[in-house]
């Protein structure tokens, strides 16, 4: 699983290095800098989130899928790897979720 994720943020990467954004989507979105991915991230999660509401499956998988391509593509607008996040999410793992909000509600 975490091999496509790495590929696709290769994939990614790449793109943002491209000096041509007429042949990619990826480096089109990401040469409008931060807060457009931003802001393409969060259309795609409401769009996700309705079909979730709705309960169709096949619909959601789609949606999700987009998700996580936009936020793979939010995070390299603002060159924070996939890497950090899973270390943050390997640190959190067999920690109780109430636990863990209390200790960053205490640290801010």
């Amino acid at each position: 699983m975490s091999e496509t994720l790495a590929r696709l943020e290769a994939t990614i990467l790449t793109r943002k290095a491209e000096a041509d954004t007429g042949s990619s989507h990826t480096a089109r979105l990401l040469a409008k800098g931060p807060e457009k991915c931003a802001e393409k991230f969060g259309e795609e999660a409401v769009e996700a989130i309705i079909e979730a509401v709705k309960g169709d499956r096949e619909k959601l998988t789609t949606e999700a899928a987009d998700v996580v391509y936009h936020l793979l593509v939010m995070l390299a607008s603002r060159d924070v790897a996939l890497a950090d996040v899973l270390d943050v999410l390997a640190r959190r793992e067999g920690q109780s979720g109430l636990a863990e909000k209390a200790s960053r509600s205490s640290n801010s």
